[in-house]
């Protein structure tokens, strides 16, 4: 049979160059095979085999192609099979492949391929075989790109990284949400794995809906180029889209629809940190010499963590905003984190002053310090302090790859800084009948082991959330129970009998209680009820988000139950505890506003998730959360000087004239 063909010839702008692009119609059986051997200059990159089937009922035996070439072998199928979840298998008639090309040796070589096509069906299959150029195919830097992909169709460029650039950011963008599709990075080197079945299997990458990002080294590529690749995925499920199609027999074909996606891809430099020590630099602040000193040493001495997969959905990284440092994705987001530990060390060091102040009075048997005043205990102070510190490291651990699981890291000492928080306030007015440290640790030890086992089995588990409600409530009972009557009840076989007691001496007859009214104790109650309804009912899926509300929630009504009750007793808040009330409610003001941008979210997909990504704000390295990171720990630092400073009024009142509440 005769085969029909015909070339459209280019002229490049190279001066030796001319390749033809080559269309080749052919109607193909078991006993006419066909085989077509091309030759390329050594220049010619991106060269892109397309096959579309022309005749009905080709799944039954398909058309093999195979292209041979110098240092690689590619071969496909049509119509390619391509399988998604549950084994349902969706059919491709137009099929496109770009060609793997091994670097040649020789400015003079010519490059040899051959195409072999066969079949094993005895009746023709018509069918159009294509031969052309990638346009574009080698990337420039800050040049946006325009392509078109499908799941049997996809894409790869290539990059050279430039002289005098050593990372760079590649964004994929695309309009539209679905299908779902991945972005990979991969070295040059044959084959390349582009098709939604083996493109995990070597490199970086990345499932996108709407963006991806992923920030590439020169000094893990060492031919300074790489391949980004794009593949358009056979269903949607990975990137949070629904599952249309469900077989009804297991061999059945499905037909996919039309998948074909319209994206963009740019490469961009990013900042290194030798950059950003040169950017802050040029500021000539010394408000930022410690800055350029801790990214120096950070640079040089923080340990790498090795990334064994390439899978860039495990971490939920702001991707357009991720500098890394050796294998460290974002260590911007640590670095910022270097507030914490330093603002917590700068409390300590403030918390001595006043301790060593006031154990020299004490030593000089000043009569202020020894019988006016709240009693001067430091120990809380030092322990939160302390816990300031760590909440920056931890928070640093989790920032090394944040997920739903390691958030944990992040909210343990967020906890601890409550809890902390809370005792020192009561603490204020009740140091003699305050909790012990082991008391005090053994209960925020056990919140942490609630965090950790609603992080295992609290997602969408109910007998979870109705065993923890009940402890929650009896909890908060006993809590406020020894709070109400200041220590002066025990939990032992009596605790019934007098239960009835107090019920009938305080609502009965109506007897004088404690100092407190029995309606806060009412109003403890009916909170604590809400939050163990809301939890039972919305279940929701970050449960240490929701145990952290309710250790901030319970903190903030303290606090505002004890100004009230200081401002009704007649007590006044000096100035400098003043200024350190408003200017910590501001810093919080904004420091939240920069945590409500929602740069990322494990709620999602990771996909989804990444719809959310910004760009950097701060010196082309510092994005939102690093922003909330650096006003959070000042406004941190501003809540521990309140509560150091708020009673400085009573030091030269009498014990015996302060008011307990």
């Amino acid at each position: 049979m005769t085969h029909c063909c015909f070339s459209l010839c280019v002229q490049t702008f190279d001066w030796y160059c001319m390749y033809c692009m080559s269309f080749y119609l052919d109607t193909l059986s078991f006993s006419n095979p066909f085989a077509l051997s091309l030759s390329l200059p050594w220049q010619t990159e991106g060269v892109r085999v397309t096959v579309n089937i022309l005749s009905e009922g080709a799944e039954s035996s398909p058309i093999l192609f195979v292209v041979r070439q110098k240092q690689a072998v590619l071969s496909f199928q049509v119509p390619l099979i391509l399988r998604g979840l549950y084994q349902r298998k969706y059919p491709y008639a137009h099929v496109g492949r770009t060609l793997c090309q091994p670097p040649t040796r020789s400015l003079t070589e010519t490059q040899y391929f051959f195409v072999d096509v066969s079949t094993l069906s005895s009746l023709g299959t018509h069918y159009q075989l294509r031969i052309s150029r990638v346009d574009s195919f080698t990337l420039h830097t800050d040049k946006k790109f325009s392509f078109t992909a499908s799941p049997s169709q996809p894409q790869y460029f290539k990059y050279v990284f430039p002289d005098g650039v050593d990372t760079v950011i590649v964004k994929v963008n695309s309009e539209m949400t679905f299908p779902c599709s991945v972005m990979s990075i991969q070295d040059i080197q044959c084959p390349v794995y582009d098709l939604d079945n083996n493109v995990a299997f070597i490199g970086m990458y990345q499932t996108m809906t709407k963006t991806a990002a992923i920030t590439v080294q020169r000094k893990d590529f060492p031919s300074n180029s790489f391949y980004v690749v794009v593949v358009v995925k056979t269903e949607d499920e990975a990137c949070g889209g629904p599952l249309r199609f469900y077989p009804l027999r297991p061999d059945e074909l499905i037909d996919a629809g039309n998948r074909s996606k319209i994206l963009d891809v740019v490469v961009s430099p990013a900042i290194s940190c030798e950059s950003l020590s040169q950017a802050v630099n040029r500021y000539d602040c010394r408000i930022h010499t410690w800055w350029v000193a801790s990214v120096l040493l950070t640079c040089s001495c923080l340990l790498q963590v090795v990334n064994v997969t390439g899978n860039q959905d495990i971490c939920y990284y702001n991707f357009l905003c991720a500098h890394p440092l050796g294998n460290l994705s974002a260590f911007n987001n640590i670095l910022s984190n270097l507030g914490y530990v330093m603002l917590g060390l700068l409390f300590l060091l403030i918390v001595l002053q006043r301790d060593i102040i006031h154990s020299r009075a004490l030593d000089r048997n000043d009569l202020n310090a020894l019988e006016c005043g709240i009693p001067k205990h430091f120990g809380l102070f030092y322990a939160m302090g302390t816990a300031l510190m760590m909440e920056g490291l931890l928070s640093a651990c989790y920032h090394v790859c944040p997920n739903y699981t390691n958030f944990q890291f992040d909210t343990s000492f967020m906890y601890m800084i409550a809890g902390l928080c809370v005792l020192k306030l009561y603490q204020k007015r009740h140091p003699d009948i305050n909790a012990s440290a082991y008391t005090a640790y053994a209960c925020l030890a056990a919140v942490i082991f609630f965090s950790v086992l609603g992080v295992v089995f609290g997602k969408g588990n109910m007998v979870f959330w109705i065993v923890f409600s009940v402890l929650h409530i009896l909890a908060t009972m006993l809590l406020s129970t020894q709070l109400y009557y200041m220590g002066r009840w025990r939990l032992d076989s009596g605790i019934l009998r007098r239960i009835v007691y107090v019920i009938y001496t305080d609502c009965i007859r109506q007897c004088s209680g404690p100092i407190q009214l029995i309606t806060d104790m009412h109003c403890v109650v009916v909170f604590c009820l809400s939050r163990a309804a809301y939890g039972l009912l919305k279940t929701p899926n970050d449960f240490a988000s929701y145990l952290l509300a309710i250790a901030i929630c319970n903190l903030l009504l303290y606090f505002a139950f004890y100004i009230i009750m200081k401002l009704r007793s007649g007590e006044r808040i000096q100035c400098m505890a003043m200024v350190c009330i408003l200017f910590t409610a501001v810093v919080w003001g904004f420091a939240l506003f920069f945590f409500f941008q929602g740069l990322s979210t494990w709620q999602k997909t990771p996909a989804e998730s990444r719809e959310h990504n910004r760009d950097c704000i701060v010196l082309s390295f510092f994005d939102d959360h690093d922003i909330w990171h650096f006003l959070s720990s000042i406004a941190m630092f501003g809540s521990f000087l309140v509560l150091l400073t708020m009673d400085d009024d009573l030091d030269n009142v009498q014990r015996d004239k302060i008011f307990v509440f």
